[in-house]
């Protein structure tokens, strides 16, 4: 890759882009919610409870969603191979086609879907931001064209609320109350320029 993005906000609304809400004028940062070592902590918390509530990662698969959720279901991989001596199996989902917005909006495909075989086994997706549910909806569909898991849970790092579909997440880094005109916006070393961190931006003047 020769360039990286900016961090988008990414946190799964209707609209162009990787997420946030259309909105006219311009944003501001309001808040940095995780710095670097906050947001590691959230990761190895989160890899702890996943090993803790499947009584092991022997049959544990980590699904990360494009773009961020696999960068951090790579880490998530690492974290439970260095305290537990096992290697997960990693893989990567897009759900550009499975979006119920896909005659809404250009259908952009952020990268190829490289799962292991998930059939039988505890399939955990994981993504950056959970919002309205509908990303999170999409990547079962998905999932479930390529096998039949044992279980699926969800991992995210932040849950800003405003679910317009009954999902929930089963392991949480933060949960982080939000205005729906704001955007959550999750850097990783991976994927964004300037160090780990999780920022809400919102529209330039407070409103909303």
């Amino acid at each position: 890759m020769t360039a990286r993005p900016q961090p988008a906000p990414t946190s799964d609304p209707p609209g162009p882009g990787a997420g946030g809400v259309v909105r006219p004028g311009p944003v501001v940062l309001r808040s940095r919610v995780f710095d670097a070592d906050t947001l590691r902590r959230a990761v190895a918390r989160i890899a702890h409870e996943i090993v803790e509530r499947n009584h092991g990662a022997g049959h544990v698969v980590l699904v990360g969603l494009y773009t961020r959720g696999v960068a951090l279901a790579r880490r998530l991989a690492a974290a439970i191979a260095g305290f537990e001596g096992v290697e997960v199996p990693v893989g990567a989902l897009d759900v550009a086609f499975y979006r119920d917005d896909i005659g809404l909006r250009p259908v952009a495909p952020l990268g190829p879907t490289e799962v292991p075989d998930v059939s039988g086994r505890v399939v955990v997706l994981v993504d950056d931001v959970l919002f309205t549910g509908r990303t999170a909806r999409a990547a079962l569909d998905a999932l479930l064209e390529l096998g039949r898991p044992r279980a699926v849970q969800l991992a995210v790092l932040v849950d800003r609320g405003h679910r317009e579909l009954p999902i929930r997440a089963d392991y949480v880094g933060k949960n982080l109350p939000t205005k729906v005109t704001e955007d959550v916006r999750v850097r990783l070393a991976e994927t964004d320029d300037g160090p780990d961190g999780v920022e809400i931006w919102g529209p330039e003047g407070g409103e909303g």
